[in-house]
């Protein structure tokens, strides 16, 4: 209250109208309290505070810009009960945590800090805060789906387990993770109460407040009594169960603890032991969650508004607030499941998908039921679903969910790589359940085929499809035999992953001996070696199909070749180097695909073209991050059009419209480097980025000018240009570096590169390479602001990727543009040439998907 109090003594006497963020610094021993920061607007802790408390605070702040007053405006939730000028009062406890991107930049620094360094954060709702942080654990999605017992392996930057899983980890390396600040201190907090550590001991060493401490304590406690109880879970009774659930606890932490946490955690477990074991028993007995209502007023009046969150709250009974409303229950019930935290891979475009499936099941008469814990995404707005479950995207959440509602169908293709993970899981527990409902769109069937490597292959192999050579290995000989049939260069990466999680392109047994010995190689966990296509043109296609039709949304150009990431990589629609001869292919074969693998809506296919072949590299049976970016250039609203096919409506039935054309339109990524220290800033094949920007016009020069700037780093237009690139790409970079001093830019290049731009008459600097350790190099050039733009193509191996590294991590610091391909050299070129020649003139967007 004290707080409270301070907050509204400063928004009135620095008379800020509409919303308002206050940051306070109190200290634990004293109570002293000081101010850090007021901002006079909505924040990003704002759209927390309204999914936490059901009040929307941005669409009040925007009502009280145009003239209304507090009390003039009902409350949304509770409809004529109250005005939006009564405070939240809360009867639960929410919980966020950050998601931080250290499972995908392994090398980066984890230090937390003033700079922020998360991509997303997931959202929780319990009845005490034991239950609301074990939930919002389980939502991100980052290894198990509850704190395990630290072991070595967790030391290992990769996802290896390996033997290291036998081995706890050292009380050193703990206090180390307790003392500094980093994603790994809250798994650290709940492994020192395991090892007996006191409150004071562990306050000490974080200075975190004790009440969460204590909080972290009993979770702790309430573990060591699962494991000590020596049974399987047909001996659990349903008191146990149910006070074990009113903390927390998941079926398949219960399980694991139950059998003591096997270094090899819950797929070593026997089937009469595993989470579904736990499940069974505890739906034998009628432990079953009771679902409570966000109502903004603690159940004080009624609220009309259908957003839900679940707990096991002790002796809880039902109530007005408990259970979704039945008269609401009438229509058929569609469940769309979302994306969860946004992370590298797994942006916010797939929670545009859900939003637009969303839609579509309310425009055909149904009733759309939402799956999400995202406070930042609009599907996680209270109004956009008919019911909103705020929860943990796990098979026993959803399983809960789909029991409460008794859904007709389940929709997982727009939800990403989260919501698809589901699909085989759900498939084998549907017919326990006896609801009679099915997954909606794509079978299970279709995307195992085309996700899995062999049964893919195989399949192509029966279209005529080519693929690029490759091979899958469950062991490390298995991946160095197919290493040495397939020869170096080789591009790597596990299955079943989003955003080329885990894939490198390896160039030597150094580099595969390193990737070996971070991996985690297991029969259902295989890894998928491919040639590498280089110097390759890459393709990326969204379509949908019915089973009888398909619809090609758009087929979109890389400005990158192959091998960096379809997800960092610019690229164009329509495309702009491919023959129509090569597009006609292209087309044919994302047909033969989709109603080869019988696929119901949305797929994404990347295509690699390498001299006259055309190459599969992979099917995505699902909505992919380019379909927002598709429908703004092209006005096809590709997700509604998918998620009707799913539905039961054909393309033949659908009132499609015509794609506009006549302007090119270009994504662009957007990276994180400058928050992120220790990352190799080069685009490759894991990706990097963690958003994008749009850009249109007639001409592509200055779309692709557009979407640069609009990534907020300058585009140069005068001063010096290093340049430093392969051998095979040295001829190529002739006339980029003519175009340059025609352009008035100074030229400076390593040695070879220079012989090689000088022999062609081009006048240049001779400079050292870094690796040299001579004076001036390159980052002599940058430090005394002698470079406004570099070019540097790298190698994959030896000391150039050293000096690389170096130079552009240091280009980001000072915010110098660099390119790392000879296609994006050019297309810079152009683009500086533009922004000399043209006045730029915004286009007019012709629809609104």
């Amino acid at each position: 209250m004290e707080l409270r109090d301070m907050s509204l003594s400063l928004i009135r006497k620095l008379n800020i109208k509409g919303g308002c963020n206050v940051q306070f610094a109190v200290n634990q021993s004293t109570g002293e309290v000081r101010v850090i920061e007021v901002n006079p607007r909505v924040s990003r802790s704002s759209a927390l505070a309204s999914k936490a408390t059901g009040y929307p605070i941005a669409r009040m702040a925007a009502k009280i810009a145009v003239g209304y007053t507090l009390d003039e405006l009902p409350n949304p939730i509770t409809g004529e009960g109250t005005t939006a000028a009564f405070e939240p009062t809360l009867d639960y406890c929410v919980v966020k945590i950050p998601r931080w991107p250290f499972d995908k930049f392994r090398t980066a620094d984890r230090t937390l800090g003033t700079s922020m360094k998360s991509t997303g954060e997931v959202m929780a709702i319990g009845r005490c805060f034991e239950e609301a942080f074990l939930k919002a654990w389980a939502s991100l999605e980052q290894g198990a789906h509850y704190p395990r017992p630290l072991t070595r392996a967790d030391e290992s930057e990769g996802e290896g387990m390996s033997e290291r899983a036998h081995e706890i980890l050292p009380d050193k390396v703990l206090i180390d993770w307790l003392s500094i600040a980093t994603d790994r201190r809250m798994g650290a907090v709940i492994e020192a109460f395991r090892r007996g550590w006191s409150v004071e001991k562990v306050h000490e060493i974080t200075r975190i407040t004790r009440w969460f401490l204590y909080g972290f304590q009993n979770l702790a406690n309430i573990e060591a009594e699962i494991t000590s109880q020596g049974c399987s879970p047909a001996d659990l009774t349903a008191e146990k169960l149910r006070r074990w659930k009113s903390f927390g606890f998941s079926d398949a932490h219960i399980a694991d603890a139950l059998s003591g946490f096997p270094a090899l955690g819950l797929k070593s477990l026997a089937s009469n032991k595993n989470e579904t074991a736990v499940m069974k028993i505890r739906h034998s007995k009628s432990v079953h969650p009771i679902f409570r209502m966000v109502d903004s007023c603690a159940a004080e009046f009624a609220a009309k508004t259908p957003y839900y969150y679940s707990t096991y709250e002790p002796n809880g009974e039902s109530g007005i607030d408990l259970l979704p409303n039945l008269s609401q229950r009438v229509k058929t019930r569609q469940v769309v499941i979302g994306s969860g935290p946004i992370r590298i891979g797994q942006g916010i475009e797939f929670d545009y998908g859900c939003v637009h499936a969303v839609k579509a099941i309310r425009e055909a008469g149904m009733d759309a039921v939402l799956m999400n814990n995202n406070p930042e995404t609009v599907s996680t707005d209270f109004d956009t679903s008919d019911r909103l479950y705020f929860e943990p995207l796990t098979l026993e959440c959803v399983t809960e969910v789909l029991l409460r509602e008794e859904a007709h169908g389940i929709l997982l293709q727009f939800g990403g790589q989260t919501a698809i993970n589901l699909a085989l899981p759900l498939e084998s527990r549907l017919p326990e359940l006896n609801l009679g409902l099915k997954i909606l769109g794509t079978s299970c069937d279709a995307i195992d085929e085309a996700s899995d490597r062999e049964r893919f292959e195989a399949f192509a192999e029966r279209t005529g499809i080519r693929m690029p050579r490759g091979s899958t290995g469950t062991s490390a000989d298995d991946v160095r035999n197919a290493v040495e049939k397939i020869g170096f260069p080789v591009l790597i990466r596990p299955s079943y992953v989003l955003g080329g999680r885990g894939m490198e392109i390896l160039a030597n047994d150094k580099q595969l001996d390193a990737y070996l010995n971070e991996a985690y190689l297991a029969p259902d966990k295989p890894l998928l070696v491919d040639e590498y296509l280089g110097h390759a043109i890459e393709l990326d296609v969204d379509a949908a199909a019915d089973g009888k039709d398909v619809l090609i949304g758009a087929v979109m150009e890389h400005l990158e070749e192959a091998g960096i990431h379809s997800g960092d990589s610019t690229c164009f629609i329509p495309t702009q180097n491919i023959s129509e001869e090569m597009l006609v292919r292209v087309r044919e074969q994302t047909k033969k695909i989709g109603l080869g693998l019988n696929i119901y809506g949305c797929y994404n296919i990347q295509f690699a073209i390498q001299g006259d072949n055309l190459y599969c590299l992979e099917v995505n049976p699902r909505s992919s991050r380019t379909v927002p970016f598709v429908a703004k250039a092209t006005g096809v609203p590709m997700a509604r059009i998918a998620a009707r096919v799913t539905l039961g409506i054909s393309l033949d039935e659908q009132d499609i419209p015509v794609a506009t054309s006549g302007h090119v339109a270009v994504k662009a990524p957007v990276f994180p480097f400058i928050k992120l220290q220790g990352l190799d800033p080069a685009p490759g094949p894991e990706m990097k980025s963690t958003g994008e920007v749009y850009g249109s016009d007639v001409r592509a020069d200055v779309a692709y000018l557009k979407a640069r700037l609009a990534t907020e780093i300058p585009v140069a237009t005068e001063g010096g240009v290093y340049l430093t690139v392969r051998d095979e790409d040295k001829q190529n970079l002739v006339p980029v570096a003519e175009s340059l001093r025609e352009l008035g830019f100074t030229l400076y290049a390593t040695p070879g590169t220079a012989d090689a731009i000088r022999s062609a008459g081009v006048e240049v600097q001779t400079v050292y390479r870094i690796a040299d350790r001579k004076h001036p190099d390159a980052l002599d050039l940058m430090r005394t602001d002698q470079v406004s733009f570099i070019v540097n193509v790298p190698t994959i191996s030896g000391g150039a990727v050293r000096d690389g590294n170096m130079m552009r991590r240091l280009a980001v610091e000072m915010n110098i543009p660099f390119v790392t391909t000879m296609s994006g050299a050019v297309m810079e070129v152009s683009a500086i040439k533009a922004m000399k020649e043209v006045e730029l003139q915004p286009m007019r967007l012709k629809v609104n998907y």
